[in-house]
C-alpha cells in the first residue's frame, strides 16, 4: 500500500485519519505544521499528502507553492479546510493540488480522493491541475460547491437522487438468529450511512455509538465504506 502525510494542526483529525488510512492498510505519518511537513517530506517520500489550509506558522496553500517552486511537489496534494471557498479551491488547484475537501470530511469522499491521487502517475502534478483550475474558475458558482471547483462540479446534479437504501425492508427470519442479526444491523448502519450523506459523526450521534465503535462495526459487518452507498449528491 502507499505511504501518506496527512498535515493539520488539529489533533483530532489527525488521529481519525491516520487510524482510517491505517485500517485500509496504508502507512501514515503525521505532522501539526509547515515545519513537521517539511521534515516529513524529505525524510519518507510519501506517495500521497492531505494538507489543511489553516495552519499556525505557515498555511497549507503557501506549503504547496514552496514544495511546487523547489521541485519537491512530486507526490499528488489534496487540501483540506473547514473555511475553503471557490476561490481558494481554485487557487490550490493553480498550484498543484489534485483535489480538495471540504471539512467535515465525510468517509466515502475520503477514501475516493486518496484512491484517485494514489492511481494517478508520478511526475508535475502542478501541470496536470492547472487546465481544470482554470476551466473550472468560469463556471456559475450557483452550481459549485468548494471541491466541486476543483472536479468539474457543473456537471454534478443539484438535487438528491434517493438510490440508496430506504427505511422499510424485508428481511429472511427463516435463518439461525446471528445471520438475521447481522443482516439487520448491515441494512441499519447502510441506511443511516446514505441519509448522512456518509457522515461518520451524525451516524454516530443519529446511533448512539463512539465513532471509532461505529467504524469498526461497519467494517466487522462488511459493510463497504470505499463507495457512495447513499443516494445522495453523486
Amino acid at each position: 500500500m502507499a505511504t501518506i502525510l496527512v498535515v493539520d494542526d488539529e489533533l483530532g483529525i489527525r488521529a481519525l485519519l491516520s487510524e482510517i488510512l491505517t485500517d485500509e492498510g496504508h502507512t501514515v505519518e503525521v505532522a501539526e505544521n509547515a515545519a513537521e511537513a517539511r521534515s516529513c517530506r524529505e525524510r519518507l517520500r510519501p506517495d500521497l499528502v492531505l494538507l489543511d489550509i489553516w495552519m499556525p506558522d505557515v498555511d497549507g496553500i503557501t506549503l504547496l507553492k514552496e514544495w511546487g517552486a523547489t521541485g519537491l511537489l512530486t507526490m499528488p496534494v489534496i487540501m483540506m479546510s473547514g473555511h475553503g471557498t471557490i476561490d481558494t479551491a481554485v487557487e490550490a488547484t493553480k498550484f498543484g493540488a489534485m483535489a480538495f475537501l471540504e471539512k467535515p470530511v465525510t468517509l466515502q469522499k475520503l477514501l475516493r480522493a486518496v484512491e484517485q491521487g494514489l492511481a494517478k502517475p508520478v511526475g508535475n502534478h502542478r501541470a496536470a491541475a492547472t487546465p481544470s483550475a482554470h476551466h473550472n474558475h468560469h463556471l456559475p458558482d450557483t452550481t459549485l460547491t468548494v471541491e466541486a471547483a476543483m472536479t468539474g462540479g457543473a456537471m454534478l446534479p443539484t438535487t438528491p437522487l434517493m438510490l440508496g437504501p430506504q427505511s422499510e425492508q424485508s428481511f429472511d427470519l427463516d435463518r439461525p438468529l446471528r445471520e438475521a442479526r447481522d443482516a439487520f444491523e448491515k441494512s441499519y448502519f447502510e441506511f443511516h450511512l446514505a441519509q448522512e450523506n456518509g457522515s461518520m459523526t451524525r451516524v454516530a450521534e443519529k446511533t448512539g455509538l463512539e465513532r471509532t465503535h461505529l467504524y469498526r462495526k461497519l467494517k466487522q459487518l462488511g459493510v463497504d465504506l470505499s463507495r457512495n452507498k447513499r443516494g445522495g449528491v453523486l
